[in-house]
């Protein structure tokens, strides 16, 4: 009575698989949190995995709703633009703090840039 067998085969299967890989990719980004030694690594898994693994997991919301109501259900592309939008939006945010923070404490130096840019700066 949850709706599952009511609807087709190819879509059961499109919508578990959209829905494991979904998973997994948030599930890497989460332990990439989790195992990463600093703050400028472990932004990285989240910022990056966040916006892929909630698109697959979006993907099936749309594929299960449109397959079983029988319509084309569109309410998941707002969501999935808001998610693109605003997720680098936040990751950047997050980190120019980081570095801001950590300059003002004096953890970073300001010419680190010079091992990577030095030959272009001096010309």
């Amino acid at each position: 009575m949850n709706g599952m067998e009511h609807i087709p085969a190819w879509a059961a299967v499109a919508v578990s698989l959209l829905l494991v890989v979904g998973g997994s990719i948030i599930l890497i980004g989460a332990l990439g949190l989790m195992r990463l030694p600093t703050f400028y690594q472990r932004i990285h898994g989240p910022a990056i995995t966040v916006t892929l693994g909630a698109g697959g997991v979006l993907l099936a919301s749309m594929l299960y709703f449109t397959v079983l109501q029988s319509r084309l259900v569109l309410h998941e592309v707002l969501i999935t633009l808001f998610v693109l939008m605003t997720a680098p939006v936040v990751s950047m945010l997050l980190m120019r703090a980081a570095v801001y923070r950590d300059l003002r404490a004096g953890k970073l130096d300001r010419t680190a840039n010079d091992d990577v840019y030095g030959s272009m700066s001096k010309e």
